[in-house]
């Protein structure tokens, strides 16, 4: 028999069953309340792809129709796991419950060749000295004050003149871009105290080594995203097997990655330790931890830290470009702080910038709305059930969506939808909310402990910007699209109009 003949009894064989697979709905079994329906052994399998490009969305449609806020989801056969919207159910499973919604094999298998064991990708007793050590780190003065340092000298260096020469020219920006560029060199500055300039334009020309590890440790986090919107784990792991397609080149950029941080690495070793605040340093203090630990760290932390604080940023300045009243009220709150301390300076300190209660309400909203982490997956380690009542297997993922929380009637109000920073005040000081209705900086034991340093860096960039300078997004009437990478990138990014203020300080 030729393989032109046994390519036509394939088709005749197989194609019918293709056929009635994706196309035949069971009539006994008609779609839930939600209007999700479930098909033969493929489950929900069909709907998820032809919804994946718009996921977040189609996710918080589906959600906000369920009595539980809770989906159930069904894949070749059999239920995969669930995604929630149910505050009830985020507190079990990020603190009630814990122990039984670790990080789980899938997610770390994923993530492995490009985190390693690193403090966000790794569980149990390894996970546990790992968020302890961090944590007494983090709890420091001076790795505090470290941040502010570097904080202040990006935007007063580097995105300061930046602007200022895009309106002097009246170019258009795109502040995506910019914010990404200075999240990254910050981030960089603090995990392992080395600059890649890569928002000085001219310190970037010929800078080819730290020019080629941002474009591969931002390749790096996209093409790992890609295993996981893979509808078959499969996919990925024979691609890599077979080193071929995108996995062949998530091994490449991971090379890069990896060799950038371990030069540093072994560098760092031949001079004192002590020379140093940043987080490789006070690491590799411990000569107990290997260089292969000691990059995961850096990794890790790099990851945290480079798209989390510009994606939050990116759609705040969108929405203050959509409401100048809030803006107004931003600007009037950072003049009276530098009024009322009598300060000449182009930065803001610490305990200034923690007066800014308008301001922290404002990015706050913004992130309600826009969290820079819009959805985040545990595995279920033993059978279990929900607060709401929902069966979750062994082995089943289990998300949270902070993208669709934040759209819940149920939990913000019949203004959920509007962007509205005095939600967050009371008598004009700011009140944090409950974590497991804002799951933002995550909660639980595995809380965000970059919080304040996020903060920080939003919340000085936003009052030294505004302070100078009028921000208009171009096409602002329309809501941009976004993009899923490891955080909620805008599509395109965010083009701008910059135009120094009349009275601003000089």
């Amino acid at each position: 028999m030729d393989l032109s003949l046994l390519q036509s009894v394939f088709l005749f064989l197989l194609l019918p069953l293709f056929f009635f697979l994706f196309f035949y709905q069971n009539p006994t079994k008609k779609p839930n309340s939600t209007g999700l329906k479930s098909y033969p052994l493929l489950g929900n399998l069909p709907q998820y792809l032809k919804n994946r490009h718009r996921f977040l969305e189609w996710s918080t449609e589906i959600l906000i129709k369920t009595p539980t806020y809770t989906m159930t989801f069904q894949s070749l056969g059999q239920v995969s796991g669930i995604i929630t919207a149910n505050t009830l159910n985020v507190e079990h499973m990020l603190k009630t419950n814990f122990v039984n919604y670790p990080k789980g094999t899938r997610s770390i298998s994923m993530l492995e060749d490009f985190l390693g064991q690193g403090i966000f990708n790794s569980d149990g007793e390894h996970w546990k000295w790992q968020r302890k050590a961090a944590s007494y780190e983090f709890n420091k003065k001076s790795l505090r004050n470290f941040v502010v340092d570097t904080v202040q000298y990006e935007i007063v260096q580097r995105l300061l003149p930046l602007l200022k020469k895009a309106s002097k020219k009246n170019e258009t920006v795109n502040l995506q871009d910019v914010l990404e560029r200075f999240a990254f060199d910050n981030i960089c500055k603090v995990a392992f105290n080395e600059d890649p300039a890569s928002l000085a334009e001219e310190e970037r020309v010929g800078d080819t080594i730290s020019s080629n590890f941002m474009k591969a440790f931002e390749e790096a986090q996209n093409l790992v995203l890609r295993r996981f919107l893979d509808a078959l784990d499969v996919t990925w792991r024979i691609k890599k097997l077979l080193n071929i397609g995108s996995e062949r080149r998530l091994k490449e950029v991971i090379s890069i990655v990896h060799n950038y941080a371990m030069n540093i690495i072994r560098s760092r070793k031949e001079r004192p330790a002590h020379q140093y605040q940043d987080l490789l340093s006070r690491f590799a203090s411990n000569k107990e931890n290997t260089e292969e630990f000691l990059r995961d760290v850096v990794t890790n932390f790099l990851t945290a830290g480079r798209e989390t604080t510009s994606s939050a940023l990116t759609w705040f300045f969108w929405l203050l470009s959509t409401r100048p009243d809030v803006e107004k009220k931003i600007l009037e709150e950072v003049r009276s702080v530098r009024a009322l301390n009598q300060n000449s300076d182009e930065i803001f300190s610490f305990d200034e910038l923690r007066e800014m209660h308008y301001l922290h309400a404002a990015i706050s909203e913004s992130m309600r709305l826009y969290p820079p982490v819009p959805i985040d997956t545990q595995s279920c380690k033993e059978d279990d059930t929900m607060p709401d009542g929902t069966f979750v297997g062994k082995g089943w993922f289990v998300s949270y969506s902070a993208y669709a929380m934040g759209r819940m009637e149920n939990i913000w109000g019949k203004d959920c939808n509007d962007y509205r920073p005095e939600r967050w005040l009371e008598n004009g000081v700011f009140q944090p909310e409950n974590p497991f209705k804002y799951p933002v900086f995550h909660a639980g034991p595995r809380m965000c402990l970059g919080k304040e340093m996020a903060y920080i860096q939003m919340k000085s960039i936003v009052a030294c910007v505004l302070e100078r300078f009028e921000i208009n997004a171009v096409g602002k009437d329309k809501s941009p699209e976004h993009i899923l990478s490891l955080t909620l990138r805008m599509k395109g990014g965010l083009p701008i109009q910059v135009r120094e203020r009349v009275d601003a300080i000089n």
